[in-house]
């Protein structure tokens, strides 16, 4: 099996399965929420701007070419909410699903990247278990969906990368870090406050979500 997904596409279906599992009292979701998912600014690599016609017409591809997204109707709700199913469709388990989102939501990583990250998603006990399960994903026999990069120069540890745009030619050097400046937090901090940014911007649109669902209500008895 070989895959040929957009970015639009990835971060469309990366965007379903993260708030499947971080916000499932908001899920499937609805337009308005998928669109916010998809342009976060914490999470996500590389940022984007979608708007609603073009998160329209990759929903539209997602549902009937490639049959990976389901329109449902949830009562009380005047629009369709979006769901996946890639869960039934490429039978993975929970696991290799919460490597797979956060490749698709920020690009290629390492595997203690991967484990700090996935942590919302699936609790990884080791490291060698989420090496384990990117060897799964590895060796999937109708066709791999992760491959492991070449190590970088300077760089102690490999990264490993989705497939789902297809092969990766090579690995894009990433930039070196600035000197860190005095005063900045040590790594165990940056690490902490970088899940409270991604916390705050779920929780931004969780309320986003409220308020959209509650101006509708307002609309219905007007």
């Amino acid at each position: 099996m070989t895959f040929s997904f957009s970015t639009i596409e990835i971060r469309v279906l990366g965007c379903l399965i993260e708030k499947a599992v971080t916000t499932p009292d908001y899920y499937p979701l609805a337009l308005n929420a998928l669109i916010l998912a998809c342009n976060q600014k914490s999470n996500r690599n590389p940022e984007m701007q979608l708007d609603e016609k073009s998160l329209v017409q990759t929903l539209d591809r997602l549902r009937f070419d490639h049959q990976l997204v389901w329109s449902v109707t949830v009562p009380g709700h005047r629009g369709p909410k979006y769901k996946h199913g890639l869960l039934e469709r490429w039978q993975l388990t929970a696991p290799q699903l919460a490597v797979l989102c956060e490749l698709m939501l920020r690009g290629p990583q390492t595997v203690g990247e991967l484990r700090t990250r996935t942590e919302r998603l699936h609790a990884f006990n080791t490291l060698a278990d989420v090496e384990a399960t990117l060897q799964e994903l590895i060796n999937r026999p109708d066709g791999a969906m992760v491959v492991k990069l070449p190590r970088e120069p300077g760089r102690k540890e490999p990264r490993y990368a989705h497939l789902l745009a297809g092969a990766v030619a090579s690995a894009a050097p990433r930039a070196e870090s600035p000197p860190e400046p005095a005063g900045r937090p040590v790594p165990g901090d940056a690490e902490h406050l970088a899940r409270m940014e991604q916390d705050l911007a779920a929780l931004k649109v969780e309320i986003e979500t409220v308020k959209t669902q509650i101006a509708e209500f307002r609309k219905k008895w007007e």
